[in-house]
């Protein structure tokens, strides 16, 4: 990586919202013209989001994806909530080249994050992209230094950091409310039913190799038969998915980082398994079960388990500092209690009382919140909250621990290098 990118100045830059650079050709009133690539589950909901939550005016005027049943759903979602007709595209290519489009949005598997965002800043538009940043580290440094040239507004989808309980979580731990913090437990539990298994999503009916165009979803990823399974179920293979680790776990890393100010972790090591759905023909990749240990270099640890087969505690973290605990739960739930020392606390944490905030749905608000903050930083009138700087930092933890994982060792981060290296 170049010296220009250094891991100071990530940090400087993820670590606060920073400001969208060379707007002054954007009026901040005019109609942004936006294209979505990728409508599948994913994409069809940021759309629905942007409509349920996003500042006026804005007009989605192109949609893309590789499967036709996909493309046709999302123009009709076009027509009935945004009242226009958009043009729809299989090929993402020819939706950046309409040079109408301000901004793309890109809901893709993640193999395909990398090319598509790099050429959507190419071609001069503003990305908002879901995590994880890209599917390796290098790729994802390739696209830090793409946005660096470009100076378009690039939001990592790390919706979290726009989620009111983090944002209040955050500055509960700055005014000090926990005292001093070294250690974070984080979680994320699900569960379904035999013949539902994990990311088994439903292949439509109708699928095949006429309407769902397998070389283009391939894009650099290795080649293969046509293959329903891999295209509409690809978070359970190596190829195009980190499985947990990019899919579930940044954002559990990123928000920690973002409550806790924090940045990298120093090392990483990650243990795990397929567990469940265990049938000689089920030819999953990814672990369903899933446990990562974090060292920051300034005495700070994460504790970070997910396990596919039990839902009772469902979705946190729990911030646990010296003098009390921060503990959000299932995005909408915050809690904090403060520590008793046996009866014996001192007179400023005696005084503090436990709190309890409830906010059902606030993940739906968050995600329209963080649409918006891209929108509105695009017309320059806020700063992003997750920038690409924090997006990659996000990235680097998930792609962290599946490299313990996969190579069975410890993963320190290498400072000089600016990647990874195994003890």
């Amino acid at each position: 990586m170049p010296d220009q990118h250094s891991r100071r100045d990530l940090f400087r830059k993820a670590g606060a919202a920073v400001a969208p650079a060379l707007l002054s050709a954007q009026n901040p009133n005019s109609e942004l013209q936006l294209g979505w690539i990728g409508v599948g589950s994913r994409g069809y909901y940021l759309m629905d989001m942007l409509y349920k939550g996003g500042p006026k005016p804005f007009k989605v005027t192109a949609t893309c994806d590789t499967y036709t049943g996909h493309l046709n759903r999302s123009k009709d979602r076009v027509q009935t909530m945004g009242g226009n007709t958009p043009k729809t595209y299989e090929d993402y290519r020819q939706l950046l080249a309409d040079s109408s489009i301000d901004a793309v949005v890109i809901a893709t598997p993640e193999h395909l994050h990398h090319d598509m965002a790099i050429a959507a800043l190419k071609a001069g538009k503003h990305v908002y992209v879901e995590k994880p940043l890209a599917h390796t580290i290098e790729e994802g440094w390739d696209v830090v230094r793409a946005a660096e040239k470009s100076g378009k507004v690039v939001q990592v989808g790390t919706q979290n950091r726009s989620n009111s309980l983090y944002q209040k979580a955050r500055e509960m731990v700055a005014g000090g409310m926990i005292g001093d913090i070294h250690y974070v437990r984080a979680f994320w539990y699900r569960n379904s039913l035999p013949d539902n298994p994990a990311w088994r999503y439903n292949i439509p009916a109708d699928a095949s190799p006429e309407n769902t165009d397998w070389s283009k979803f391939l894009g650099g990823a290795p080649k293969r038969p046509f293959n329903k399974q891999r295209y509409y179920q690809w978070r359970l293979y190596w190829d195009y998915s980190g499985g947990i680790s990019t899919d579930l776990l940044v954002h559990q890393t990123d928000i920690t980082n973002f409550v806790c100010g924090k940045t990298l972790p120093h090392s990483c090591m990650a243990s795990g398994g397929i567990y469940r759905w265990t049938d000689a023909n089920d030819d999953r990749e990814v672990p369903d079960t899933f446990s990562a240990i974090y060292e920051y270099k300034d005495r700070f640890h994460i504790n970070y388990s997910c396990y596919f087969g039990n839902v009772k505690y469902g979705y946190g973290e729990q911030f646990m500092g010296n003098e009390g605990t921060i503990e959000v739960l299932n995005r909408q739930i915050l809690t904090f209690t403060p520590e008793t020392f046996g009866g014996k606390a001192p007179p400023r944490v005696a005084a503090r009382k436990e709190t309890r905030i409830e906010l059902p749905g606030n993940d739906n608000l968050a995600v329209q919140a963080h649409i918006r903050n891209w929108l509105e930083a695009i017309r320059g009138k806020a700063k992003l909250i997750a920038p690409v700087e924090a997006g990659q930092q996000a990235a680097i933890s998930g792609h962290m621990a599946t490299l313990s994982f996969r190579h069975n060792k410890k993963v320190v981060w290498d400072e000089a290098r600016n990647n990874v290296r195994y003890l």
